[in-house]
């Protein structure tokens, strides 16, 4: 299994000289499994250059996109995804339960003209919407996708993979806390048991996270704590605060290897960089 990222920054997209380690682009994440299909988690920024990169390759472009949840910095890039616009393009979407209706709303102009040029219904993209994830786990050829519940305002969803290589935890836009409501941090710690890698969000510091409780993001102590009492082996720090810069984001994660060592653990710790492909 191979995760590249082509988006790893979180709210707004964020480009500019103090971002270029870690990325500007908002989620996308790009999942090659081991039978050699793809899989793309959400449509931020990032899947602009996502779809450049998959019109270059050979055979047409057929993956499918699993939907965290649909807030803005989640679906703005998928009108620039240049698939769309291929008649042999085929895009199962599946995950969050209001995935389409938050990648149709980005082409909707009945609020305002001119808010966009192109309809849904103009794409030559052969779209179909699936919900298995839903109601239960995916299987996609030997891999098998499992979801839980996010903590974060109007939900959404993570994802587990798992195969014969190995497993991967995804959880972006997700607030871990003891007191969640009906999804408590014990909760997420069964779903990570034993993973190979967790991606998972860390937008703040725990100085931070007094004024931004509720919001729907997590903390580099409330992060390092999910991945050590999971027993993760590396932990892949996601969805960068959008005024956060690199040298700062470098500092998050000395800080979070100093914790992880005070712990008596080994859990190799890294953040996302965008145009990063790792390997289970």
């Amino acid at each position: 299994m191979e995760i590249t990222f082509w988006g790893t920054r979180g709210s707004i997209a964020s480009p500019g000289p103090d971002t270029v380690i870690f990325g500007g682009n908002t989620t996308c994440v790009e999942i090659t499994l081991s039978s050699g299909r793809t899989v793309v988690i959400d449509a931020g920024t990032g899947i602009r250059a996502l779809g450049g990169s998959l019109s270059k390759r050979d055979g047409r472009v057929d993956i499918h996109l699993l939907m965290t949840h649909v807030h803005l910095d989640h679906v703005a890039g998928f009108p620039f995804f240049s698939p769309l616009f291929d008649r042999k393009t085929r895009i199962v979407v599946d995950g969050f339960h209001k995935g389409i209706e938050g990648l149709r709303g980005v082409f909707r102009r009945n609020h305002l003209d001119g808010t966009w040029p192109v309809a849904f219904d103009d794409l030559q993209a052969h779209i179909e919407v699936d919900d298995r994830l839903g109601k239960g786990e995916l299987t996609i050829d030997d891999t098998t996708v499992e979801s839980h519940i996010l903590q974060h305002p109007q939900g959404g969803l993570g994802y587990r993979f798992t195969e014969d290589s190995g497993s991967l935890v995804f959880l972006t836009d997700n607030e871990l806390r003891d007191d969640g409501k009906g999804i408590g941090f014990r909760d997420f710690v069964t779903f990570c048991r034993g993973a190979d890698m967790l991606v998972h969000d860390c937008q703040y510091i725990p100085e931070e996270m007094e004024i931004r409780r509720g919001w729907g993001h997590s903390d580099t102590e409330s992060v390092v704590r999910l991945a050590v009492e999971a027993g993760v082996k590396h932990l892949v720090l996601f969805h960068h605060d959008p005024w956060r810069k690199d040298r700062q984001i470098m500092a998050m994660v000395d800080r979070c290897s100093r914790a992880i060592d005070k712990a008596g653990v080994s859990i190799l710790v890294e953040a996302a960089r965008e145009g990063v492909t790792l390997r289970i």
